[in-house]
């Protein structure tokens, strides 16, 4: 039970980098357990181009940022740490809270959404 409390908070945490940006692009879901943002650029496939989100697995909270897959610069310079959460392209996974990366995390959300805008995907 501890584990679902903590779960709770890491979300809670990692939805608050995204929210800030939730007013400016679309929101798709917010519930207790999944938190999905997208932009209002419609790809070729009829869908909106992915932003980010967040959400509580079984084992792990990801955190999902779509602009580390498309500008792979954005992430070059990320420390070890925040390095080993990757999994897969654009996905970071946590257990509990971790200040500093999150706080690094902030300023990748940051940086992928002024690539975004940047390249037009506003």
């Amino acid at each position: 039970m501890a584990e679902k409390t903590e779960f709770q908070a890491v979300f809670h945490d990692l939805k608050n980098i995204l929210l800030s940006y939730a007013k400016k692009l679309v929101l798709k879901n917010d519930e207790a357990n999944d938190f999905h943002v997208d932009t209002k650029f419609i790809l070729k496939n009829k869908k909106p181009m992915y932003f980010g989100s967040v959400k509580i697995n079984k084992n792990y909270v990801s955190f999902h940022l779509m602009p580390v897959y498309i500008f792979s610069t954005l992430i070059k310079d990320i420390s070890p740490e925040l390095k080993r959460r990757m999994q897969g392209q654009s996905c970071f996974n946590f257990k509990s809270i971790d200040i500093a990366l999150f706080k690094e995390l902030t300023e990748l959300a940051k940086n992928g959404y002024i690539q975004y805008k940047d390249s037009g995907y506003f």
